[in-house]
């Protein structure tokens, strides 16, 4: 298995995912954004945007998708909810929640609030959809109440999704508004030892292969 990664983006939930499995994998780092600034990889990924994870014949692109594809082909039921279990479909929407509500508009936050060029840039559009951001995540705090986990009363797939999700926020200068629920939850999820595994396998990548071990996150 190899994975396609940019330090601190959506890759990190793939990463982190095979850590938590413990799988063997090759981690090829890439400088961001790998559309400007790595262009042969479009050769392998023709949309440029990272990750890209290759098993065998199997590529895929999306990092929901790959962990969710993990835990059922490789996590033996360890990572993943099975569709006999009571909270499957809270373990299936969570995993995709965390990409499709949550890291949706911190990406326009980070896009408009810092990567583009001053002349681009919209105070406007960073305040909306930070408050956007937020409006989501309390509603999903009502779902969590005082769980540790999302679902299942164990550690999931689903975790990583909206694990990735609270990291983000950190990067997007947005940790200070997290409610008290997500802080808590973020820090017991950042004492899973897949996590530090999952940044030193990262810097350790980068620093190897000559990338900036500095986050840059945005991607696929």
């Amino acid at each position: 298995m190899k994975l396609h990664h940019c330090v601190g983006a959506r890759s990190f939930r793939p990463l982190w995912a095979l850590e938590a499995l413990d799988l063997p994998y090759e981690l090829a780092m890439l400088p961001f954004p790998p559309r400007v600034r790595a262009k042969e990889y479009f050769a392998l990924n023709p949309l440029g945007t990272i990750p890209l994870f290759e098993d065998g014949e199997t590529r895929m692109t999306e990092s929901a998708a790959i962990c969710e594809y993990l835990a059922a082909r490789h996590g033996a039921g360890g990572l993943g909810v099975g569709s006999d279990e009571a909270e499957y479909g809270r373990y299936l929407n969570a995993l995709h929640f965390g990409e499709a509500t949550l890291t949706f508009p911190q990406t326009l936050v980070l896009r408009y609030g810092r990567f583009e060029p001053p002349e681009r840039r919209n105070p406007g559009l960073v305040e909306d959809y930070s408050r956007w951001f937020l409006s989501r995540l309390k509603g999903f705090g009502v779902g969590l109440g005082d769980r540790r986990f999302v679902c299942a009363g164990r550690f999931t797939a689903a975790d990583i999704s909206i694990g990735y999700a609270l990291m983000l926020a950190e990067f997007a200068g947005l940790a200070d508004e997290l409610p008290d629920f997500a802080r808590a939850y973020w820090a017991g999820l950042k004492e899973e030892p897949s996590y530090a595994r999952a940044l030193a396998a990262e810097r350790a990548a980068a620093e190897a292969q000559g990338v900036s071990p500095v986050p840059s996150p945005l991607g696929g």
